[in-house]
């Protein structure tokens, strides 16, 4: 049985993340994992204290555990800033014998200022949050496919994130 993969697509707000990693999980059949979608079911909307953030990361890495362990491929899609914040994901994939693929979206300030204009289902992320993140933004110290999300289609960023994955 091949290992299974772990994807993790990151970036910051409105760069297209979920809509990539769900279209992606629905395609070739993996778990999509979204900190946004576990902080709504923990309750947790709203806040964002380090407790809050660290109980969002702890189940993200428990669901992922699980899923990898059962054999399956996982998408995860989360901003995931800081080195800190990415280190326990490629432990937990190391331990789960999982190939880890790092996807960088990136998007010029104009199109996420308007993108955060308009109020997103799966994000309570303003222009604001966008900027102290897009600050707070740490280079990805593992390989990674970096992707420029501003006119690019879905479909287009499909085939590469399946190029690199695969």
């Amino acid at each position: 049985m091949p290992l299974p993969t772990l994807l993790i697509i990151t970036g910051l707000p409105a760069t297209g993340k979920t809509t990539l990693a769900r279209a992606y999980a629905e395609r070739y059949s993996a778990v999509h994992l979204n900190s946004d979608q576990i902080r709504a079911e923990l309750g947790l909307r709203g806040q964002y204290t380090s407790e809050t953030k660290q109980r969002v990361y702890d189940e993200l890495l428990a669901r992922m555990r699980q899923a990898l362990q059962a054999g399956r491929d996982v998408v995860i899609d989360s901003v995931l800033q800081r080195e800190a914040l990415r280190e326990p994901f490629r432990r937990v994939a190391a331990e789960c014998g999982a190939e880890c693929r790092w996807v960088h979206l990136r998007l010029h300030d104009d199109t996420a200022r308007q993108r955060l204009s308009h109020p997103r289902p799966d994000s309570e992320a303003t222009y604001e949050v966008y900027e102290k993140l897009r600050d707070e933004w740490e280079d990805i110290a593992s390989p990674h496919l970096s992707l420029q999300a501003d006119d690019a289609t879905l479909d287009d960023l499909l085939s590469a994130v399946r190029e690199y994955a695969h």
